[in-house]
């Protein structure tokens, strides 16, 4: 090699150490100086964060998969406090799109992270798609722009936004009593307020998960996504409950009453097929919930509102009478139209008396009379152990929040009289909920056999269905003593004629009419009106249950109640394809013979 290569390569390598050494130098004595001392403290503090996950919260569907609640997006409006460059502009598009204050955007947009430790702030939650849209358009068309000269362009860094589910009800009011509502205390969470959100809100919420989100984007890692909460699928059907709110609301308006409530369940497996009562909240608008349903109103009456039920009750005391044998079918009892007990007189609904009567023309004419006499027959010990077998001194546990119950008097009890063993054996001076009225009388429509009744019939966990199985809570008669009574309830309709009665179908069933304690007794002018019926009688798929609250048309159930419920059975068995008696006859027939 050369003398003069030699030189220019030492040269070179001079230059390059020195450069290097210049450098150097000049990293050390910048590191030292306070602002970059400052710089790093801040910028240690700004690694990242922990944040809670919310999982979607789960869905409900109806039993044909029909969605009655469910979750949409919405979005989170926030301030990413290092990332802004222009606080004024940001504040301005928050101010005109979101509608928000604009000096206190532009407050926020203001702060110094290092200063006040807070990088990130929330302006909105709840934001829709469309106020998103408009912001992406905003930040796109400043993007687009190209500078002229030493034009400075306006742009939004720093105002982000984060999609998040809410609830959402695309129903509206429909089956809300049973649905509840989802109250958001915050963007994070809320709770689930009456009904199946109340009932199943740990079920439905999931499970949340605390993620650590890393702010340099070198280090961000991939997050597992969290599982939704549990799915509920329910056994209401959607059709059905469509038609009996419309029914129900029918109703009310032709008799004038105050309110109403009726309940389509099945007496098999103890599935709500249908549950209306009034009013009705859309729980999409559940901060008007105090509005519709001021203090003490119940938002479920058929669940959370007790009545004295009145002469349905007579099925019970009829059932507990047949099934201890007390009685037979074929008894006769002579009917003087008063009977006396404990220093009270009790009278029949029409002040009358029906001479010599069999037990089925007892339930036909529903003669308080000889429910009286049946009671006392019986006496205290065996005719309130049926009521407790039938369920009624508690709650039925149905999987709805909201549920309640009166205490039932008893005997020893001090407020327990010995006139109260007539008067509850026709259904007064006892008071009870409709559903522990339908769960009761099921029993007779089922053999027997006494189901809890209940809303979900099955579950979605991470993908896989698990069905709910229907609980038997208790065998109050026996089978035989169902079949009597059912076949009872069947002639007793026929043989006066019911204007309950549904064409092309056997139904059993009775009437109530329940007279309306008050301070000073009993309102003679003002009457709950009630109705329950089972069918087909012979292997009945469905008991209906109906109340109309102080109807206004007249007082008598068989009058009001009982119209309400051949017009509502014969749009429910073809909602159910539940063939005519002669078709399913022929049908069962034909199949025996072969």
């Amino acid at each position: 090699m050369s003398e003069n290569i030699k030189t220019r390569f030492l040269i070179i390598c001079v230059i390059c150490s020195a450069v290097a050494g210049i450098v150097a130098f000049q990293m050390i004595r910048l590191q030292s100086t306070e602002s970059a001392k400052a710089l790093l403290a801040a910028s240690e503090n700004y690694q990242g964060e922990s944040r809670v996950i919310y999982p979607d919260r789960g869905n409900i569907y109806d039993s044909k998969g029909r969605l009655l609640a469910g979750n949409e997006t919405s979005y989170e409006v926030a301030l990413d406090l290092p990332s802004i460059s222009q606080p004024e502009t940001v504040a301005s598009i928050a101010s005109s799109v979101l509608g928000l204050d604009y000096a206190q955007v532009l407050g926020y947009a203001k702060m110094n992270p290092s200063e006040t430790g807070l990088y990130y702030q929330v302006l909105d939650n709840f934001v829709s798609q469309d106020k998103i849209i408009e912001l992406e358009t905003i930040k796109e068309d400043y993007r687009s722009r190209t500078a002229k000269g030493n034009e400075v362009l306006p742009n939004i860094d720093g105002l982000v936004w984060k999609a998040y589910s809410q609830r959402t009800y695309p129903e509206g009011t429909l089956a809300s009593n049973i649905l509840g509502f989802y109250n958001y205390l915050d963007r994070t969470g809320g709770t689930g307020f009456f009904g199946l959100e109340e009932a199943y809100n740990s079920q439905l919420a999931g499970t949340p998960r605390e993620v650590f989100y890393v702010y340099d984007p070198q280090r961000l890692s991939t997050v597992d996504e969290v599982p939704p909460g549990v799915t509920l699928i329910l056994t209401l059907d959607r059709e059905i409950q469509a038609m009996t709110e419309k029914q129900l609301d029918d109703a009310i308006a032709w008799s004038g009453a105050e309110g109403g409530t009726i309940v389509v369940y099945d007496p098999e497996d103890g599935g709500v097929i249908s549950m209306a009562t009034t009013p009705r909240l859309d729980p999409n608008n559940y901060w008007e919930y105090g509005d519709l349903f001021p203090n003490p109103m119940p938002y479920n009456s058929a669940i959370s509102k007790t009545y004295e039920p009145g002469s349905v009750f007579k099925v019970l005391t009829m059932a507990a009478a047949l099934d201890s044998g007390t009685v037979e079918r074929d008894s006769r009892f002579q009917d003087t139209g008063s009977f006396n007990i404990g220093g009270t007189t009790i009278y029949n609904w029409n002040m009358g008396g029906w001479g010599d009567v069999d037990m089925t023309e007892c339930m036909q004419y529903s003669l308080n009379v000889c429910m009286s006499y049946l009671a006392t027959e019986m006496g205290p010990d065996i005719f309130y152990s049926y009521l407790k077998n039938f369920g009624l001194d508690r709650k039925t546990g149905i999987d709805l929040g909201g549920e309640s119950n009166w205490p039932m008097k008893l005997p020893g009890d001090n407020q327990w009289y010995e006139v109260d063993l007539a008067t509850n054996s026709f259904g007064q001076g006892i008071s009870l909920t409709p559903i522990q009225m339908v769960m009761s009388i099921g029993s007779v429509a089922n053999d027997g056999r006494m189901m809890a009744p209940h809303l979900v019939k099955a579950m979605v966990i991470d993908g896989q269905q698990y069905d709910v199985d229907p609980v038997v809570v208790g065998t109050p008669i026996k089978a035989e003593t169902a079949r009597t009574l059912t076949d009872m309830l069947v002639n007793s309709l026929e043989n006066e004629a019911s204007v309950a009665l549904v064409d092309g179908y056997s139904v059993a069933g009775k009437t109530g009419t329940g007279e309306i304690a008050t301070p000073y007794g009993y309102s003679s002018s003002e009457t709950n009106a009630s109705f329950v019926g089972w069918g087909p009688a012979e292997d009945p798929k469905f008991l209906v249950y109906i109340w109309l609250e102080k109807p206004s048309i007249s007082q008598w159930g068989s009058e009001t109640a009982a119209p309400v419920f051949s017009e509502f059975v014969s749009k429910l068995v073809v909602l159910m394809d539940i063939p005519p008696d002669n078709v399913r006859m022929a049908g069962s027939n034909t199949t025996s013979g072969q």
